[in-house]
């Protein structure tokens, strides 16, 4: 079988035929860069009975890929290219421990739930196809002993994201995948045979390579790589805009109160821009106060589901936050009333009621935030003075003036939407063989291990097609 397709060089300035400048390795054409290039079209040689995929992204969903792939079909030859360090968001999350998944969200319709970017679309086949249990049961059978902390985050052991990382190398590097870093994909294309011309560089040493590949997943993350090559070959783009970050507060007084945690607070966002009710800007979980504003599980799934809305407003909102979420306010009153009067010759600010759970550093920045000296005794405290300190425990607010950054994760809202690619095999509705994985489509989770696991599941989903395509192909070709 023979193709019409020709495969272009460039070249210094003078035509070659193919062997005599450019060096021939199989499916892959290589030649060095020099300043001046001219184009020379060579027609592709006798197809090989070897086919290729080539995954665009070094990525914990590109490298799964690669693996789940290369693991079904031995006879594909499977190259990743990688512009930066292979892993290296796998390497710095979980504060370099690596929060591979989330081990309590066994039910896959409540596991789509903490997706604010997908949370219809996920709850089909993708999660039942390789969830949660399957990504623990995997790294298990292949060394990683895994720990699921009290909330719900898992992790190696080894509190080392190395371990993660030695593995999928290591099962890599058994199965005969081909890793290539230093390297980007500039341009790709589909050709009339039905496969995909690709152009690489490497712009250290003045590189350039084209590469014909049989099947192409594109798992480059966030980065504009991976934007532009989904729409050089006719997917849309949504615009990616930032998630998963922290709160800037316009609050002097608040500022001074850094590293204060609260175990659970109940935090409602208010933007201007959203005028309906939208139950997930309304999240309840643990806040930490930081130099800036305000950290923690409460205002980064708040930053998630609000973070085009927060985009569109500049990050310029209102959170009120609840203190005593497992309290009515009438409860609160009645509290204060009766510390009121058991303590009433004792400093307010040197006695908190131990029912709301509150450091001393915060709870005199309630009082102050109401008016009431350092000085006064809780005999001296006004009814109406309790009244007020109540609704502020339950209604405190806060102004929103900018966002922060969360330096676990790095994730963003935006990319290939889902509506243009097959969940059930990540491949493209465009173009047969072109398939997409990982945060390069419009999914994003919240923290605690959710955007890892849709990282692996869009991986060995896409893997898994690809394999079984390429075992297929191969078989066929045997027959012939």
């Amino acid at each position: 079988m023979s193709f019409t397709l020709a495969r272009f060089i460039l070249t210094s300035g003078i035509s070659t035929q193919a062997g005599s400048t450019a060096r021939n390795h199989g499916s892959l054409l290589l030649t060095p860069r020099a300043r001046k290039f001219t184009t020379t079209a060579i027609p592709l040689a006798q197809k090989s009975s070897e086919e290729l995929l080539v995954v665009v992204g070094g990525g914990a969903a590109g490298v799964f890929g690669a693996i789940r792939a290369k693991t079904l079909a031995p006879n594909l030859k499977v190259v990743v290219i990688e512009k930066g360090k292979p892993l290296s968001k796998v390497k710095i999350s979980g504060g370099g421990r690596c929060n591979v998944t989330n081990g309590h969200c066994t039910d896959n319709l409540i596991l789509a739930e903490h997706y604010p970017r997908g949370h219809k679309e996920l709850r089909g086949s993708f999660f039942y196809m390789h969830g949660p249990v399957d990504t623990m049961s995997w790294f298990s059978d292949h060394g990683v002993k895994l720990k699921i902390e009290d909330d719900g985050r898992v992790f190696p052991v080894s509190n080392s994201s190395s371990s993660i990382i030695d593995c999928l190398m290591s099962e890599a590097t058994r199965l005969g995948v081909s890793l290539q870093t230093g390297k980007a994909v500039t341009t790709a294309s589909a050709t009339s045979g039905g496969k995909f011309l690709i152009k690489i560089e490497k712009r250290t040493i003045n590189y350039v390579e084209y590469v014909e590949a049989d099947y192409l997943l594109i798992a480059s993350g966030s980065s504009q790589q991976g934007y532009s090559l989904a729409a050089q070959l006719g997917h849309s783009i949504v615009d990616p805009v930032p998630s998963l970050f922290t709160f800037k507060i316009e609050d002097s007084q608040l500022a001074e109160l850094s590293g204060v945690t609260f175990p659970k607070v109940k935090a409602k966002l208010k933007l201007d821009n959203v005028q309906s009710s939208v139950p997930q800007l309304t999240q309840v979980g643990p806040m930490l106060v930081t130099h800036w504003g305000f950290s923690g599980p409460v205002v980064l799934r708040l930053s998630a589901w609000g973070a085009r809305n927060l985009f569109s407003s500049g990050y310029k909102g209102m959170l009120v936050v609840d203190f005593t979420p497992d309290l009515h306010i009438e409860d609160v009153k009645s509290i204060l009333n009766k510390h009121k009067h058991r303590f009433v010759k004792q400093k307010a600010v040197n006695s908190c009621p131990s029912e709301f759970g509150l450091v001393k550093r915060f709870w005199k920045y309630i009082l102050d935030r109401e008016g009431l000296s350092e000085d006064m005794l809780w005999a001296s405290v006004s009814n109406n003075s309790l009244i007020s300190v109540a609704s502020l425990l339950k209604h405190c607010t806060f102004k929103v003036t900018g966002k922060g950054q969360f330096k676990d994760e790095f994730v963003t809202a935006g990319g290939v939407p889902l509506s243009e690619i097959m969940l059930n095999t990540m491949e493209s509705k465009i173009h047969s063989h072109l398939y997409f994985a990982g945060e390069v489509l419009n999914v994003d989770g919240v923290t605690g291990g959710f955007n890892f696991q849709n990282a692996w599941s869009g991986g060995y989903i896409a893997g898994t097609s690809i394999g079984k395509l390429a075992i297929n192909a191969y078989l066929q070709e045997g027959v012939l």
